[in-house]
């Protein structure tokens, strides 16, 4: 496997350090989720996507026809992994859009849909920020077991039932929703269809379910007969639940390079603190620092092991699920250390950052109490790792 970066994406590399240094203010670092939280954070997010729409990097590897550059895998990993490093908001644009919903409609949308939607998504406008809507309260990893219903009412479906910690739902325009249509289907997952719903269509209800640290990223929505257009139906119907395995695919993926850049960047301010305050004359912090570096050494090869398995043609199976629980696991180990670097400044409500005890801007005490829920998003560890162990090891299913 060649991991060598060509002249094009080095010349990327510095375009967008260029880029941070300018539009970023003096000492950035990024909190995790924040932008999602406070309006002020969420306005300038969404001035920065449409920057980044304007230099063609949004949506770089995309299709030109949809609105990307055509760029080339090994571009949009060197892209992701300098975004996230120097904390570049917007790059999502909300929860989805970018990453797995727009590549869904590619595959799977009518005409209509993709030359409605993808436009806008890859514009950085505020009419192409997406929701997803699959969780419900009780159905989390068993997906197969939702309860949300469409029924088809001429031109129109008829949507009722709940969706919850459904991230962004507050800020989205549309909501990538997964529905029962058809309640008697022999298997579970067999009745299952994906819309393209407008967040501002009535009967549709959002209130919001803040963190343990008080922070407004997830939400509950609740769907009182909401009509839908039969167009915006993605797909077939009865087959959302094959099209979702590519969605999650792709979300899972998504934490590649951009996993990387977030948590080396976390890395190098840790280290930068212990040499200000003359840390590493304690053996147990030079030691959990040196694990720490080799973990995200390793997260970098196993990602640029699924971009080099996508560059050949191949389709990644069970990376995806890999680079996702193995980005989950260094956080948890990222936020213990960098806890017990920091010690009692640990302590510090990461509400506020902006306090002069608070310490790199509040990330290590974010990532703290974040870290929990990050392993059930898009699948739990143990799901993870139940498709690591069938397709990666070849073991048998687990039930």
């Amino acid at each position: 496997m060649d991991f060598k970066f060509g002249e094009k994406e080095g010349k990327l590399r510095k375009e967008i350090r260029e880029f941070a240094k300018k539009e970023l203010p003096p000492n950035w670092l990024s909190v995790m989720f924040e932008e999602e939280h406070r309006d002020e954070d969420w306005e300038f997010a969404m001035s920065i996507s449409k920057k980044l729409s304007e230099k063609g990097w949004l949506t770089m590897s995309w299709p030109e026809e949809y609105g990307g550059k055509g760029a080339s895998l090994w571009e949009q990993l060197a892209y992701s992994e300098e975004a996230s490093y120097w904390g570049i908001p917007g790059t999502t644009m909300g929860v989805g859009g970018v990453d797995w919903v727009g590549p869904s409609l590619m595959m799977f949308g009518t005409d209509e849909l993709k030359k409605k939607h993808l436009p806008l998504i890859a514009s950085g406008d505020a009419d192409g920020v997406w929701c997803t809507g699959y969780s419900e309260p009780n159905a989390g990893s068993d997906f197969a077991s939702i309860r949300t219903r469409a029924v088809r009412d001429g031109d129109e479906y008829v949507i009722n039932g709940q969706k919850i910690w459904t991230s962004a739902a507050h800020r989205s325009r549309w909501c990538w929703l997964a529905v029962k249509t058809d309640i008697d289907a022999p298997k579970k997952h067999k009745g299952i269809s994906v819309f393209a719903v407008d967040m501002k269509t009535e009967g549709i209800t959002v209130r919001p379910l803040l963190n343990y640290v008080g922070y407004h990223i997830f939400n509950e929505v609740f769907f009182d007969d909401v009509r839908v257009p039969a167009t915006n139906l993605v797909g077939e119907e009865n087959r959302g639940w094959y099209q979702l395995m590519h969605s999650l695919g792709y979300e899972r993926g998504s934490v590649a390079g951009r996993g990387y850049g977030y948590n080396k960047r976390i890395l190098d301010e840790l280290i930068m603190y212990c040499r200000e305050n003359h840390l590493f004359d304690e053996p147990a912090i030079r030691n959990g620092l040196a694990d720490l570096s080799i973990e995200i050494e390793t997260q970098k090869m196993l990602a640029y092991e699924t971009i080099y398995k996508m560059s050949k043609g191949g389709v990644p199976i069970y990376e995806p699920s890999r680079d996702k629980v193995f980005n989950d696991h260094i956080l948890e180990h990222m936020a213990f250390i960098g806890t017990g670097i920091l010690g009692g400044y640990a302590q510090i409500d990461p509400m506020n950052r902006k306090s002069r005890w608070s310490k790199l801007k509040g990330c290590i005490e974010n990532l703290y109490w974040l870290f929990p829920g990050i392993s059930l998003a898009a699948g739990t560890d143990e799901v993870e790792l139940n498709i690591i162990g069938q397709y990666g090891l070849n073991l048998p299913k687990s039930y």
